[in-house]
């Protein structure tokens, strides 16, 4: 039974705690984007979610400071869908990191849609990385806390 506040599980150090899991969560995206790991864009992720959700090891949602109501309610599907099916969640700020982290651009010269991404076990065997490791154990004690999507805000590099 988990029953301290977030405070007390991190105490002075919760700041600390924050950046390293955000550090891991670069980690991950990094070493999971060679390894074709990796799913951008809501509509993309919707489909792969609906075609192998036991492959989804992680979910992030990145939001800009806008109100839009329609990636909203894209976002509050796909959270119920990565909830009913044991998924980890994370909400990312800092959009235009993660675009970084992630290519930037699509080989067309389009920004991407860097406003849901999925990382995936690769086909070959179970991904066993410490860094995904830390950024589960991060969703994990979250959830503990009543906290189901926590925010991971990516610093600037």
């Amino acid at each position: 039974m988990c029953n301290m506040t977030f405070e007390e599980t991190g105490g002075e150090n919760s700041a600390e705690r924050m950046e390293s899991v955000a550090q891991a969560l670069e980690e991950v995206l990094s070493s999971a984007l060679p390894q074709g790991c990796i799913t951008v864009g809501v509509y993309e992720a919707a489909k792969s979610l609906n075609a192998d959700p036991d492959n989804v090891v992680l979910c992030l949602l990145a939001t800009d400071d806008e109100e839009d109501v329609a990636l909203q309610i894209h976002f509050t599907l796909i959270q119920a869908f990565c909830c009913e099916n044991d998924i980890n969640i994370l909400r990312v700020g800092n959009m235009r990191r993660l675009a970084e982290i992630l290519g930037g651009v699509k080989p067309v010269g389009e920004p991407m849609d860097v406003h849901c991404v999925l990382v995936t076990n690769p086909q070959s065997a179970l991904w066993k990385d410490p860094a995904l490791s830390k950024v589960n154990r991060f969703c994990r004690d979250c959830r503990c806390l009543d906290q189901w999507v926590p925010v991971i805000n990516l610093p600037d590099r």
